[in-house]
């Protein structure tokens, strides 16, 4: 995997294919491209691929591969989840906005409050809590801060209210979906150990394909599909099974367990130290990302008074790409609603950056990116003085 002429610092954005993923996928695009549901005996081996893939999936995830339900990407995912949320829907704050536009088009959103590094309690969630909530979401990763929320809590919290609700002979469902797409290449994700009844997983943050993801659907749970057609992964996406994808992301999933204790402990060194030298240089600068309960590739920081696009610009000039935010919301010029919600004043939002760190990622290239961001910095702070 090169990383020639640039720097980049946007692995939350999106993540290179791995290249033992790629060759994983390029015999079914060419020599092997039959439908699977064609009847011949090369179709049929396709088929039986396929599904060991989905099998490949489901034992790295914990769970069966008649639970997984494969999609075109995370937000195909969501959305299918959200077709069993009616009624009043607890939403964390922080979410990505494909699952707040979800909720919003289901039901009722109630935005559960976040601290001010994207983190909800346990406790908000209880406090939100009633006997017509009927559906709770919430990601185990923030896509901008990094940050790990409690899902294992939160999971037992709703527990509760299930056998409240059962043993005051109460109706209503109550079911809790997580988005873990940003959590894969650095966390060991057992579903049954979260304490959810829907999961969704994206392909493009572990070094896998783009437009590939996955449903997780606790056995019972009832959903309703956004695609129609031929009946694909039970009854609930329809169309040609996208075979080369679902044996990359199986691919890239095996390859993320092998090296995830490693590239954690690399990366946390890189991304503390950058954090540690950008601090030294600019006392005034805040960092949002959670060092201790948080992803250990991101550092989200804010130089109050600037001007992050004009940082951007500058920095990409050099070779060094970053972000200000996810990269939804940068393409829409809009301002974070998840540093809206954290509190941040408006001041330091036009000043975030975020950076996060991944397999391009050299002791070289973040010192160098470093420097440059530091020089970037002086530069516009000397301008607007």
């Amino acid at each position: 995997m090169m990383n020639e002429g640039f720097i980049y610092l946007d692995h939350a954005a999106a993540t290179p294919v791995d290249p033992l993923v790629l060759d994983s996928m390029l015999p079914y695009f060419s020599e092997l491209f039959f439908n699977p549901s064609s009847p011949y005996a090369q179709a049929v081996k396709v088929k039986r691929d396929y599904t060991e893939a989905k099998r490949r999936i489901a034992q790295n995830l914990g769970v069966q591969a008649d639970e997984l339900v494969m999609t075109a990407g995370a937000t195909e995912s969501i959305n299918i989840a959200f077709s069993a949320a009616r009624g009043k829907i607890l939403v964390s704050s922080v979410e990505h906005s494909a699952t707040l536009s979800a909720a919003k088009k289901a039901g009722d959103l109630i935005k559960i409050p976040a601290n001010n590094r994207g983190r909800i309690s346990p406790e908000s969630l209880s406090r939100l809590m009633s006997p017509d909530v009927t559906f709770v979401s919430v990601g185990l990763v923030n896509n901008e801060l990094g940050t790990v929320q409690p899902i294992e809590d939160i999971g037992r919290i709703i527990e509760v209210e299930r056998q409240r609700r059962i043993a005051s002979g109460e109706n209503n469902p109550l079911i809790f979906h997580c988005d873990a797409s940003q959590a894969t290449a650095l966390i060991d994700i057992k579903i049954k150990r979260l304490g959810v009844d829907l999961l969704t997983l994206s392909a493009a943050k572990v070094y896998g394909p783009k437009q590939v993801g996955l449903l997780w659907v606790k056995p019972g749970i009832l959903l309703a599909p956004t695609i129609v057609g031929g009946g694909q992964e039970n009854g609930l996406r329809s169309g040609t099974e996208n075979v080369a994808g679902v044996i990359g992301f199986a691919t890239a999933l095996e390859l993320a367990s092998k090296r995830r204790s490693g590239e954690r402990q690399r990366l946390q060194k890189m991304r503390d130290q950058m954090a540690q030298s950008l601090s030294q240089e600019f006392p005034e600068m805040i960092i949002s990302s959670d060092s201790k309960k948080g992803l250990v590739n991101f550092l989200h920081i804010s130089f109050p008074g600037l001007d992050a696009e004009r940082l951007i610009f500058w920095l990409e000039s050099r070779g060094v790409m970053v972000a200000t935010g996810s990269a939804c919301a940068a393409n829409k010029g809009t301002r974070s609603h998840i540093l809206e919600a954290i509190g941040m004043d408006d001041r330091a939002i036009q000043g975030s950056l975020r950076i996060s760190l991944g397999r391009l990622s050299t002791e070289e290239n973040i010192e160098n990116a470093t420097r440059l961001i530091i020089e970037a910095v002086n530069l516009e702070q000397a301008r607007v003085r």
